[in-house]
Order: C-alpha cells, then sequence, then structure tokens
C-alpha cells in the first residue's frame, strides 16, 4: 500500500504523513495560526524564551562561571546561548532603566531652564542699573587712597592699575556675555527677527575657515541655544549605549585574552564575557526596577554594585581555574582597565557622539 505523502509549507520538501513536525526544517507540519502562536512564535525565535532561559537564570545569578564552563565542556542545548541570553537580558535591563532616564532628562531641562531665567534675569538687572562714572567721580573715588598711599603701602604703578580697571568697568557696554562664549543679545535679536544660520554662526565666532566638525559644534550648539533643554542629547546618549556595547564587550574579552592568552582561544573569553555581563544587566535591571518602587539605602546600592567584583572574581577563579591569589590579581587589573580607561573613553566618545547627532 502507498503511504500518502504531504509537501512541507515551509521548505516544500516531500515527507510520508504521520509527522508532527518536518523532518527536514522542523516546522510543525499542522499548526493553525492563532493570537498564541504568533506572539509565543516571536518571543521563542527572538529571545529563545523557553525553559532553557529558567534553568539558566539560577547559575547565572548564583555560579559564577558555571554557565561558561559547562557551555565550553559541550552543554549547549542545556542553557541558553549565551548571546541569546545577553540579547534578551539587556532588553530588560534598557527598558528598566528607560523610566529613570525620562526622569533624569526632564528634572534637568527643568534645572536649565531655571538657570537659563535667573541668568537673563540678573544679566538684565545689572545691565539696566549699571552705574556709569565720569572722570571727576572716578577722581573723587581715588583720592582717598592718593592721600594714602604711603600709610597703605601702595605705589604710583598700583593706583594708575587702579584707575585703568575702573575707568575701563565704565566703559563696558557690548551687552550680555554669561556662560556661553557669544554675545546672547546679539544672537538673540538674530533669532527673533528670522536671521539665516550661517550669520547668526558668525556672531556666535565661526571662521569663514572652519572645518567640517567644528560646523557641526555650532549648528548643534545654536540648536542647544535655542531649545534650551538637555533631554535630546541624554536621549541619543541613552539610544547609542546598545550600539556601544557591541564594542565594549568585545573589548572586556580582549582584556581576558591578554591575561589568559594561554586558555583557549578569544571565542572562549567572549562567551565568558557574554554570561558575565548578562548577569551586570540583571542586577542593575533589579536594582532600578525594585528603587522605583520601594527607596533601597544607597549603602545597600552600592554595596550590591560592589558584589558584582566579587562575583567576577570567582567566575573567573572558577572558568580559568588559577590560583586565588593570581585570580583575584588579574579580576582586579581587568576591571581597574576596564572601569578607568575603557569606560571613561567610551563615555566621552558617546557624550561628543550624542551632541554631535542629536
Amino acid at each position: 500500500m502507498e503511504k500518502k505523502t504531504l509537501n512541507c509549507a515551509n521548505c516544500e520538501k516531500e515527507f510520508e504523513d504521520g509527522f508532527e513536525f518536518c523532518p527536514h526544517c522542523g516546522q510543525k507540519t499542522n499548526e493553525d495560526l492563532t493570537l498564541g502562536v504568533l506572539f509565543y512564535n516571536t518571543i521563542s525565535n527572538y529571545f529563545s524564551f523557553d525553559a532553557r532561559f529558567f534553568k539558566s537564570f539560577i547559575p547565572l545569578m548564583l555560579k559564577p562561571g558555571y554557565l561558561a564552563q559547562k557551555f565550553l565542556e559541550g552543554k549547549r542545548l542545556l542553557f541558553l546561548h549565551p548571546a541569546q541570553m545577553y540579547l534578551f537580558i539587556s532588553v530588560i535591563f534598557f527598558f528598566v532603566i528607560s523610566f529613570s532616564v525620562q526622569e533624569f532628562a526632564s528634572k534637568t531641562d527643568a534645572a536649565l531652564k531655571k538657570d537659563f531665567d535667573n541668568s537673563e534675569t540678573s544679566d538684565h538687572y545689572l545691565d539696566t542699573n549699571k552705574v556709569k562714572l565720569d572722570s571727576a567721580e572716578i577722581a573723587k573715588l581715588m583720592k582717598p587712597l592718593n592721600d594714602n598711599k604711603q600709610f597703605i603701602g601702595l605705589k604710583d604703578e598700583d593706583l594708575k592699575k587702579a584707575d585703568s580697571l575702573i575707568k575701563m568697568d565704565t566703559k563696558k557696554s557690548k551687552g550680555i556675555i554669561t556662560s556661553f562664549d557669544f554675545n546672547q543679545k546679539s544672537v538673540d535679536s538674530l533669532i527673533a527677527s528670522g536671521a539665516e544660520d550661517s550669520l547668526i554662526y558668525k556672531e556666535m565666532g565661526l571662521t569663514e575657515d572652519a572645518g567640517f566638525f567644528k560646523r557641526k559644534f555650532y549648528e548643534q550648539m545654536l540648536k542647544f541655544y535655542k531649545n534650551r533643554g538637555l533631554s535630546p542629547i541624554i536621549n541619543t546618549f541613552f539610544n547609542s549605549i546598545p550600539i556601544a556595547m557591541f564594542f565594549l564587550l568585545p573589548l572586556f574579552a580582549f582584556l581576558l585574552k591578554v591575561f589568559y592568552f594561554k586558555k583557549g582561544t578569544y571565542a572562549h573569553h567572549l562567551v565568558f564575557s557574554f554570561y558575565y555581563f548578562s548577569f551586570l544587566f540583571m542586577v542593575f535591571s533589579l536594582i532600578f526596577g525594585i528603587n522605583r518602587f520601594w527607596d533601597i539605602p544607597d549603602w545597600i546600592d552600592w554595596f550590591i554594585a560592589l558584589s558584582t567584583f566579587i562575583y567576577l572574581f570567582i567566575a573567573i577563579k572558577r572558568f580559568y581555574r588559577q590560583h586565588w591569589f593570581l585570580s583575584l590579581f588579574k579580576s582586579g587589573v581587568i576591571s581597574f582597565v576596564f572601569l578607568m580607561l575603557v569606560m571613561p573613553l567610551a563615555f566621552i566618545i558617546l557624550t561628543g557622539f550624542s551632541f554631535l547627532f542629536y
């Protein structure tokens, strides 16, 4: 009797009837599309959100270095893949801290606007109430100094300098220049009149021979001056962090390779880094998440943050199997180099990028 055959809807290859899954591509042979199937497949395919995540979570948090060690031993289907775990937990982390970022940006904008308003009010008061002295009044002010110069110990040169400074101050009438290194009154007038940006840049001090980055800087400075807010820059900085992590994580793995160059290939150190950064993101997700509903004392937050170094030390000792003193020394040096050199450099680059391209 000839067996009935079917064609897979996915790979279009033929197989015998009775299979629940296609023997060629693994797709289920008869599955009606429902909302449950749609969203489960989306989550499970993109994040591998299945039983392996729950099997991996407790070892990740409580057994430093265990998952990386098991992965290299060949147990790669029992636990969640290191890159998939990193991706899933990093999405949770950036979602959780996004609320804190928005609050910080709003508070920063409010404080900045208040500073601008106070600065403008103060400068206007000083400008409109400036006392302009004539030569007779200046001579009157200088008379006590001249009469008592020997008693005070002043020389003729000192008196001339004081006279010059008083005259110089009374002649200032160019406008208000506060924290910005340009004449704000002139710039405000040009903005109010609808002048072209090129004229405003010139008033701000941009020269004709300026290069691309300098022109871009002035362009962004004018945008910032008009908006009087840091939230666009902060949001751009925050949105750039995931991209930066794709460079920082491999750099951390490179540091491990430098200190453990005989302990496997670069891929081995990358596996360790994926799991360690997953742990870091999970810890800080919990800190930010809990603090949103219950304000934890700062000393507890700092204690938990510092405990991540102890986790790193134990993970390195277990994974690389070296003496505890060497493991402590190397984990300390790696942490110092990464936190004191790599991270500040990345912060500076991200800050510059956020300002130039927000």
